[in-house]
């Protein structure tokens, strides 16, 4: 048996086959129907507005010759591509396998509909005889890049960011109910200025906050204009039609998109080298995210709650395997890889046009579906932790020397202030602790060797790692949603 034989066709990609279920909803706006459909959309709504005008006077079509579309008309052109089911599917692959030509089959599916329209509305329709209105003065990617830009934003508004809004209310929540249990930093992986575990989420919270507030706030342009950008087939066919105002209108209201006015026959791609250089850097940020709490699992501080009947390692019955956060951390790597390409790639082009774009977007899917996946993995890890008080507590008691520097910045105060003895803080505190084990008892008794007022001494001498956590605490309520 060859697999390749098997029906329904196995899919080749672990996206489209193993973690369907966490990636099917971008299957909506990121898969061929789904493009296939967008343009279909593009298209009949062109044909609504070269009928019916663009300046709310549906008694003005913008071409001579024509009669204003009747509501039942425009609904029954609506829905052609939101009838566009499985046997559409196939009727369009059959299309192209003759036409090689994707927007083509569109085009001929829509002549297709519009031959059935006189059985639903009538012998009186006009439909069958507007064939020639479908794809008029369009190169196919005045088609193109309004459906791509419409999946596109789509599939980012309604799937990838919602889906990383939860990891960042996670977060959110996390830091919150966190905030003032102190544990132990480390900087350069030795033991540094305790902080708390509410606080060092909420780091990740805010990055992640700023990095969605540019997707929020990201342009979708798209562009109409013709074969090079000059608008020459509509000026040839219809010279007194004001063909610049009816591109802002039919990008901007029809469809949605921010008006791009100067391309050659693409539109250039920038803002899709922006939103995916946006979307990579907020793959980064939980990248580290995954790699930090990975450490923090391995170290103790956190908990992971075991799955009852999950198999943590086929040969050590004792583990619970942190793979979520592993994989969230490969599949960020594969979604960043394909997006830095995507940006690097789509916004050149040779001369007025090359197909590399073409083929290049087609995997805009497989970017967002890794991010999507890791986003899944990373949800259901935070879910299944918790902070190992315990261990976080030890790791503080253990480590009075982190102790040095709130001291000897106090000597550093106190010999401003005049008094005697406190010269060199930093080598007199370094001599004491680097390098020793170091106690509750010999951090007093080093307090008490010095001269301070006796307020300072004793704040000092109430001074605990779990008790030196600064502002920490406060600092939480600043970050960013």
């Amino acid at each position: 048996m060859q697999l390749t034989d098997i029906s329904p066709a196995i899919a080749l990609t672990s996206l489209d086959g193993r973690y369907h279920r966490q990636t099917a909803p971008l299957v909506e706006f990121l898969s061929e129907p789904a493009l296939n459909r967008e343009r279909m959309r593009v298209e009949v709504e062109w044909m609504i507005l070269l009928s019916n005008g663009f300046d709310g006077n549906a008694s003005a079509p913008v071409l001579q010759g024509l009669n204003p579309l009747s509501k039942a008309e425009c609904e029954f052109l609506r829905a052609i591509p939101e009838g566009f089911d499985a046997a559409g599917i196939a009727r369009h692959a059959a299309y192209e396998a003759v036409t090689h030509h994707d927007v083509k089959a569109v085009e001929y599916y829509i002549d297709d509909e519009l031959d059935k329209a006189g059985s639903v509305l009538g012998s009186d329709s006009a439909l069958p005889g507007l064939k020639t209105l479908v794809h008029f003065a369009c190169t196919s990617e005045d088609i193109n890049n309004l459906a791509t830009a419409r999946c596109v934003k789509n599939a980012v508004e309604q799937v990838w960011l919602p889906a990383a809004r939860r990891v960042t209310d996670q977060l959110s929540d996390m830091a919150q109910r966190y905030r003032a249990l102190p544990m132990l930093s480390l900087t350069h992986g030795q033991p540094a200025t305790p902080t708390t575990l509410g606080k060092e989420i909420a780091v990740y919270a805010h990055r992640l906050g700023r990095q969605l507030g540019h997707v929020e706030s990201q342009e979708y342009l798209g562009k109409f204009n013709g074969a090079t950008g000059t608008f020459g087939a509509h000026v040839a066919a219809c010279p007194d039609a004001d063909w610049i105002a009816i591109s802002r209108e039919f990008v901007a209201n029809r469809m949605g998109l921010t008006w791009n006015p100067l391309t050659t026959q693409i539109e250039s791609h920038d803002w899709q080298a922006e939103l995916y250089g946006t979307i990579s850097h907020t793959n980064r940020i939980l990248h580290n995210l995954a790699v930090d709490i990975w450490m923090y699992i391995s170290r103790g501080v956190f908990a992971q709650e075991p799955v009852k009947g999950a198999t943590g390692s086929s040969t050590m019955p004792h583990k619970v395997n942190p793979i979520r956060f592993e994989n969230a951390e490969a599949n960020l790597e594969l979604s960043c890889s394909l997006l830095d390409t995507l940006s690097a790639t789509l916004v050149e082009s040779r001369w007025q046009r090359d197909l590399t774009d073409s083929t290049t977007q087609r995997n805009i899917g497989a970017a967002l579906g890794h991010g999507l996946l890791a986003l899944d993995n990373l949800g259901g890890g935070l879910q299944s932790i918790h902070p190992n008080t315990i261990v976080i507590a030890r790791e503080l008691e253990e480590n009075w020397e982190v102790l040095g520097e709130p001291i000897q910045t106090a000597m550093r105060a106190a010999e401003l202030a005049g008094l005697p003895g406190m010269e060199k803080p930093y080598e007199k505190v370094k001599e004491l602790m680097r390098g020793h084990e170091i106690s509750r008892e010999d951090v007093e008794g080093f307090i008490d060797s010095l001269a301070f007022d006796p307020a300072t001494a004793e704040r000092l001498k109430t001074l605990s790692p779990a008790g030196y956590t600064g502002l920490a605490s406060t600092l939480v309520d600043y970050e960013k949603r």
